[in-house]
């Protein structure tokens, strides 16, 4: 995994205090929240989907668009969620598409029978990596570190997944800047090794 995470680098961060409005709006169950909520983050959610369906091998069923769609129709279930803030809701979201693609590997596993859909490591979105690794083994790895240190997997998460930047990870879990720096390199330490183990990087 390189330095620098890629989902939503490149698009502008601005309307956080509109996206954070609309999540109140629907935890309030106006009328028609989800609905001006989608409108306002549907391009982000597409952008971490594209970053994720391009760490997939060539030959997955899904299309990001159907990825976003799934995705937003978890988090509207999510009632018991509070969300906090736009960083909040995105690192949720990536939290559902990650699962989702496990999901969808496994299910693909048990039809193939011949190791299931595989992702590459690299955090930049536009960068193209030969060696890939399983993405059940990836959710294997993240989850042996989830016993050692939950916080780290939040944080991958929060930078690989859903594109945050260091600051606005350290925001959304309350943290400090250093504690992120910190995580995120031990935890991209911890991976390396856990794949390696599996014949990845």
């Amino acid at each position: 995994m390189s330095e620098q995470p890629g989902t939503t680098e490149n698009i502008e961060r601005d309307g956080s205090n509109d996206v954070t409005r609309l999540l109140g709006e629907l935890v309030a169950g106006h009328t028609g929240a989800a609905d001006r909520l989608a409108s306002r983050v549907y391009d982000e959610l597409h952008v971490i989907a594209e970053a994720a369906m391009r760490r997939e091998e060539d030959g997955h069923t899904w299309q990001p668009t159907e990825l976003v769609h799934e995705a937003f129709s978890r988090l509207l279930g999510q009632e018991r969620v509070e969300w906090q803030s736009r960083h909040h809701f995105f690192g949720i979201a990536a939290q559902a598409m990650r699962r989702l693609l496990v999901d969808h590997a496994r299910a693909r596993r048990r039809l193939k029978r011949d190791g299931g859909d595989r992702v590459t490591l690299t955090a930049n979105a536009g960068e193209v990596e030969h060696n890939v690794v399983d993405v059940l083994e990836l959710n294997d790895a993240l989850e042996r570190l989830a016993l050692l240190d939950a916080r780290q997997v939040r944080v991958v998460e929060l930078r690989y997944f859903a594109g945050l930047s260091v600051e606005e990870t350290a925001e959304t879990l309350g943290v400090s800047v250093a504690t992120v720096k910190r995580d995120w390199t031990v935890a991209r330490a911890f991976l390396r090794r856990a794949l390696g183990e599996h014949g990845g990087q």
